[in-house]
């Protein structure tokens, strides 16, 4: 009951007088978007059936330019028909049941409440494993944020050089990437952030700013001819904030056609990249917002740029079903996501792990 009682009042002493209410209206829980299928290619979505399943990638052969002059014998060369393979051998799935009698008398429908959020939590699932891959890092158990360097290759590399991350060591940025930064401690260290505030004009010594980091991604990627065109950038909460603490023109509504907006997706150029904001990248330890140090190797994040076909994903709910429960009277809803994800140009991902100074 909600109302007190005066000392020595004894009318109605259960309070049963005032009802219970159970509201139709349920509260739902907030979302996080979700950006893996904005910035990845499903050009093997048809390809893949099951669990196991191996697509063979055959790579364009790289042809030779020799001089020539008149006279010159000339020799063919021999086509090469590398390849490398994309798995699927990722899948989760989601079980859950009702009792006739809870499905009767409820005031809301329950099934499909849980149905609804079930298919975000495969959703959200997906996003988190896959932009941990393509970051370089994977899941130490579902539904978080992947946390430890990845060492397991899907299928085989799709350049030699890349390591069991599949990922490039030219390509990820750390402490040791920027000149500027003269701070004592390992090179391997994360990018200490920064905003560069109005009316600075010499160069930082601890830090880099937010734009530092983005240019610098920019330039790896030009320096690999990768396109302009199809170019994303994927970044934290914490790094978006001190992006937005900069003196920067880049987050004026006049330079983003906000109307476009969607999934995660905040800015759509800064520097030639889509700028999509993501809870959903890996972060070590307690992650990019720890500060107290200058640079750290225990406590940081991941930040991941590259181009729309640096990545393939195939996915699709392979069964999803609602049948009879054998020892009760209810029904079980189950459904089931695979998927495989594969990095095709390593040469097109830029990471960068880094930390709020």
């Amino acid at each position: 009951m909600a109302f007190t009682s005066a000392a020595g009042h004894t009318n109605l002493p259960n309070g049963n007088f005032s009802s219970v209410i159970y509201s139709k209206k349920v509260q739902l829980a907030f979302r996080k978007s979700t950006v893996a299928g904005d910035i990845t290619n499903s050009d093997y979505f048809g390809e893949i059936a099951a669990q196991g399943d191996t697509v063979k990638i055959i790579k364009e052969p790289e042809i030779s330019v020799s001089a020539y002059a008149r006279g010159t014998q000339i020799t063919a060369q021999d086509l090469d028909d590398e390849d490398f393979s994309l798995v699927v051998d990722k899948a989760n799935y989601f079980a859950f049941k009702i009792d006739d009698i809870e499905e009767a008398h409820s005031h809301v429908n329950f099934m499909d409440l849980a149905t609804n959020r079930a298919a975000y939590r495969l959703s959200d699932q997906y996003d988190q494993e896959v932009l941990g891959y393509l970051a370089g890092f994977k899941q130490s158990s579902l539904h978080t944020s992947a946390d430890t360097v990845n060492n397991v290759v899907n299928g085989t590399v799709a350049v030699a050089t890349a390591g069991t991350d599949e990922l490039l060591t030219s390509m990820k940025l750390r402490k040791d990437s920027f000149g500027n930064i003269t701070t004592s401690s390992a090179g391997n260290h994360s990018i200490p952030v920064a905003a560069r505030l109005p009316g600075e004009t010499a160069m930082p010594t601890a830090t880099v700013s937010p734009a530092m980091i983005v240019s610098r991604m920019a330039r790896l990627l030009d320096q690999q001819q990768v396109d302009t065109q199809g170019r994303w950038l994927v970044v934290d909460p914490v790094f978006m904030e001190i992006l937005r603490d900069e003196d920067s023109r880049f987050l004026n509504a006049d330079f983003g056609e906000s109307g476009g907006l969607r999934n995660g997706l905040v800015l759509n150029n800064l520097h030639g990249f889509r700028v999509y904001t993501s809870s959903n990248l890996p972060a070590v330890g307690t992650g990019a917002g720890t500060t107290g140090s200058a640079n750290q190797n225990a406590n940081f994040g991941v930040l991941v740029a590259g181009h729309d076909s640096a990545v393939a994903t195939a996915e699709q709910i392979n069964k999803t079903e609602t049948y009879r429960d054998t020892d009760s009277f209810a029904d079980i809803v189950r459904g089931m996501h695979l998927y495989g994800r594969k990095i095709l140009r390593p040469e097109g991902i830029v990471t960068a792990k880094y930390n709020a100074a």
